[in-house]
């Protein structure tokens, strides 16, 4: 599978391409332009993949969860499945783009380990 999978609105190289080309045209997008870093591609990139993202946990997860028919094993591997999309989503916000570091609360640290399986 590509790496825009399922992705229907920017589902191309291309169509980053676009949407980096048109916040590129920002200047509170470019203000965070530093060396190699351009802010309008990290956050062209991280939409892309934040689709993604969010279409694995809207058409395939969260049916899956609200089904309630899976064993108590496969539940628990679902919510595994359901943090990774989280952490995925998480790392768009806190690491690959600067925009948008203003939601998360200074001094925020994140474990990094899921639950014990019980």
């Amino acid at each position: 599978m590509s790496r825009f999978g399922q992705n229907k609105i920017i589902g191309t190289p291309k169509d980053v391409a676009r949407v980096a080309e048109w916040l590129s045209r920002c200047p509170e997008v470019t203000r965070y332009d530093a060396g190699e870093h351009k802010e309008a591609w990290a956050l062209a990139d991280s939409f892309a993949d934040l689709e993604g993202s969010f279409r694995a946990l809207l058409d395939e997860q969260l049916p899956k969860l609200a089904q309630g028919n899976l064993p108590p094993s496969e539940t628990y591997d679902l919510l595994l499945d359901i943090g990774e999309e989280f952490r995925h989503i998480l790392y768009h916000i806190l690491e690959q783009q600067k925009f948008y570091r203003y939601l998360v609360p200074e001094g925020t640290k994140i474990s990094g380990q899921p639950p014990e399986n019980r």
